[in-house]
C-alpha cells in the first residue's frame, strides 16, 4: 500500500473534519480573490474622484472585515486539520505497537530496538504531516491558484495573465528535480536518526558494562560520529527543501518584470486602467502562497513517502508465529513431544532433533545438558516463541497451535534466564500478571521465592521502586522476584529457565522445597545447569547438541553412569570443596 493509498483511506474515514476544513479554505480563497478586485475598484474610483470620505471609510471597513474573517477561518481550519491529522499519528503508533508486541523473537533477531523506536517517533510524525499539513496546504494552494489565475485572466486581462505565467513551466521542472533529491535526503536522514537512536538505546541499556570496561571514550566518539552523520543528513534534507524558495522567488520575480513591462505598455495604450494593473499586481502577489505551498507540499510528501517506506515493511511483516488457533481455554493435561525438530533461521545445525518425551500433569520435568544443548529452545517451543520445523507438541491431546496465543500464554508462567523487571515498585512487579492481588498474596509468594526478607531490607519495602530493568536489585534478587511473579500467576504450567543460577545453593534448596509444597496440580519444567535443581524431579532428560541422550529419574540416571552421573559427581565434589 502506498502513502497516497493510506492517506486516501484516512480521508474517507475522517471526511467530515477534512470537509469542514475544505469549506473554510474555500471561504478564505474567495475572500482573498475578492480583496484585490475590490482594491482595484477603490483605486479607479479614487482616480476618477467618485468616492466620498464616508464611502472610502465604508470600503476600508469592508476590507478590514474581510481580513479579520480570513484570520478566523485560518485558525478554524488549522484546528480541524490538526485534530484529524493527529488521529492518524495515534492510529499508526497503535498499529506499530500492536504489531511489535505480537511478533516473536525471530522478528527481532535482525532488527534493532532503537530503530524501531525511531519509527514510532520521527517516521510517524512525517507521515502525519503528509496526511495533515500537506493535504490541506495542497488543497488550499491549488484552489487559490485556480481562483487567482482565473481572476487574472477573466477579471483583468487574459493577455497579461498569459505573459505572467510564461516562467511557471520552468518552475515546475525545477520542483520535479528538487523533489527527487528531497526524497533521497529524507530517507537518509531518517535512517541515520535510527542508527543514532540505536546507539543511545544500546549504550544506556549497557551503561554499567561500558563503565566497567572503560569504554566511555570510545562510546562518546561513536556517538559524536553518528550524531554528526545524522545532523549532516538532516542538513542535506533541509538544504534541498530550501531550494524550493529560490525557485519560487525567481519565477515570481520574472513574472513581475513581465507583468510590469507588458502591463505598463497596455496602460500607455489605454487598453488597461491603472486600477486593473493594481489588481493584477496584487493577484500576482497572491500567487506567492500557492507557489510556496507547492514546494512545501512536495517536501512534506517526499518526507512522508520516505518515512512510509520504512514503516510499511514493519507494519506488514508477517507474524513469526501464526496465531490461527481457535481453542480459547487450556485444560491442564499431559505434555507430549513427538519427534520435535527445530533449527534457528540462518543456523547450519539443528537446535533440536527428533526429541520425544511425555510428562503427566502435576509432574516435574528436569532439563539438563551442556550450554547450547537445546534446553532454552525447548522451552521457547512450549511458549510458542517459535514453531517447530518437524514433529508436534501437544498439551492435553491438543496441538499447541490449536490454542490461541493469548490462551496458551495465560496458562504458562515463565521465568527466563535473564529476569526482566519493569520500572515500578517491587510489589507492582510481582503482581504484574495479577494487578488485583492483595498485599497478603504478594507477600506469600515472595516468601515462597525466598525474597521476602530481602524486600523488607529495601528502603521502602514492597513499595521500593526497582529502577529500569530492576537495576537497584542484585541478580539473585531479580530472579527471585521473577519467580514470585510466576507463582502469583498460578498458571497450570510453570517454566523455569535456569532461574536459580544467581542464587546460592542454600536459597536454591529453600525455593525448591517451597515449589514441591505448592506444585499440587501444577506441571513444572526446570531447565538448569545445576543438577541439584532437578534432583527431585519426577523425570529428567539430558540434551546434547539438540538430541535427547538420557532420560529417567535421578536415581536411574545415576545408576546408568552416563553424562548425568559424571556431572553429578563433579558438581558434588565442587560443592564440597567450596564448603571447605
Amino acid at each position: 500500500m502506498s502513502l497516497y493509498h493510506l492517506i486516501g483511506q484516512f480521508l474517507r474515514r475522517h471526511w467530515v473534519a477534512y470537509s469542514v476544513s475544505g469549506v473554510m479554505l474555500v471561504g478564505i480563497a474567495l475572500l482573498l480573490v475578492w480583496i484585490p478586485r475590490q482594491v482595484g475598484h477603490v483605486v479607479d474610483a479614487l482616480v476618477a474622484d467618485r468616492l466620498t470620505q464616508a464611502q472610502l471609510r465604508e470600503e476600508l471597513m469592508w476590507l478590514v472585515g474581510a481580513g479579520v474573517l480570513v484570520y478566523l477561518l485560518r485558525v478554524g481550519w488549522r484546528l480541524q486539520l490538526y485534530a484529524a491529522a493527529y488521529r492518524l499519528g495515534v492510529e499508526l503508533r497503535q498499529r506499530l505497537y500492536a504489531r511489535l508486541s505480537h511478533q516473536g523473537p525471530a522478528f527481532y533477531q535482525d532488527r534493532r530496538t532503537g530503530n524501531l523506536m525511531a519509527l514510532a517517533t520521527n517516521d510517524v510524525d512525517a507521515v502525519e504531516m503528509a496526511a495533515g499539513e500537506a493535504m490541506l496546504a495542497g488543497f488550499d494552494g491549488s484552489l487559490t491558484l485556480v481562483l487567482v489565475v482565473g481572476m487574472m485572466a477573466l477579471g483583468v486581462d487574459a493577455r497579461l495573465a498569459a505573459i505572467a505565467l510564461l516562467p511557471f513551466p520552468l518552475m515546475a521542472l525545477a520542483f520535479w528535480w528538487i523533489s527527487r533529491h528531497v526524497h533521497e535526503a529524507s530517507r537518509q536522514a531518517l535512517d541515520r536518526f535510527g542508527s543514532l537512536n540505536d546507539h543511545v538505546q544500546e549504550t544506556l541499556s549497557g551503561v554499567r558494562t561500558v563503565r566497567a570496561l572503560g569504554l566511555q571514550a570510545r562510546s562518546e566518539a561513536q556517538f559524536a560520529t553518528l550524531a554528526a552523520g545524522a545532523a549532516q543528513a538532516s542538513y542535506e534534507a533541509q538544504r534541498w527543501e530550501a531550494a524550493y524558495e529560490p525557485a519560487v522567488g525567481l519565477t515570481l520575480g520574472a513574472a513581475t518584470v513581465l507583468t510590469l513591462g507588458a502591463g505598463g505598455w497596455l496602460v500607455w495604450q489605454q487598453e488597461l486602467t491603472l486600477g486593473q494593473l493594481t489588481s493584477f499586481s496584487l493577484y500576482l502577489g497572491q500567487l506567492i502562497w500557492p507557489m510556496f505551498a507547492a514546494g512545501w507540499v512536495l517536501a512534506l510528501l517526499e518526507r512522508g513517502r520516505a518515512a512510509w517506506n520504512r514503516l510499511q515493511p514493519v507494519l506488514d511483516a508477517p507474524l513469526t508465529v501464526d496465531d490461527h488457533g481457535t481453542i480459547e481455554r487450556v485444560e491442564p493435561g499431559p505434555l507430549a513431544l513427538q519427534d520435535v525438530g527445530f533449527r534457528y533461521p540462518g543456523s547450519t545445525r539443528d537446535a533440536l532433533d527428533h526429541v520425544s518425551l511425555q510428562l503427566a500433569p502435576g509432574r516435574t520435568l528436569g532439563l539438563v545438558g551442556a550450554t547450547g544443548a537445546g534446553k532454552t529452545t525447548l522451552l521457547r517451543l512450549l511458549l510458542r516463541h517459535h514453531a517447530p520445523d518437524a514433529g508436534s507438541l501437544r498439551w492435553n491431546g491438543q496441538d499447541l497451535q490449536a490454542y490461541t496465543l493469548d490462551a496458551l500464554r495465560a496458562a504458562i508462567a515463565w521465568v527466563p534466564q535473564e529476569a526482566f523487571l519493569f520500572s515500578a515498585t517491587v510489589a507492582e512487579n510481582i503482581a504484574l500478571a495479577r494487578p488485583q492481588a492483595t498485599p497478603e498474596e504478594i507477600e506469600h509468594v515472595a516468601r515462597l521465592a525466598a525474597v521476602h526478607d530481602d524486600i523488607l531490607r529495601l528502603p521502602n519495602g514492597y513499595a521500593t521502586p526497582v529502577g529500569e530493568r530492576g537495576v537497584t536489585l542484585s541478580g539473585g534478587q531479580r530472579q527471585r522476584v521473577a519467580i514470585a511473579r510466576a507463582l502469583l500467576a498460578d498458571a497450570p504450567l510453570l517454566l523455569l529457565d535456569d532461574a536459580l543460577s544467581a542464587v546460592d545453593t542454600e536459597t536454591e534448596a529453600r525455593i525448591l522445597a517451597h515449589l514441591r509444597e505448592t506444585r499440587v496440580g501444577r506441571t513444572v519444567v526446570i531447565a538448569s545447569h545445576r543438577l541439584s535443581a532437578v534432583a527431585d524431579a519426577d523425570q529428567t532428560v539430558v540434551l546434547r547438541d539438540g538430541h535427547l541422550i538420557e532420560q529417567g529419574s535421578h536415581a536411574g540416571l545415576l545408576a546408568h553412569g552416563g553424562w548425568y552421573a559424571r556431572q553429578w559427581r563433579y558438581q558434588q565434589l565442587q560443592a564440597s570443596l567450596d564448603a571447605s
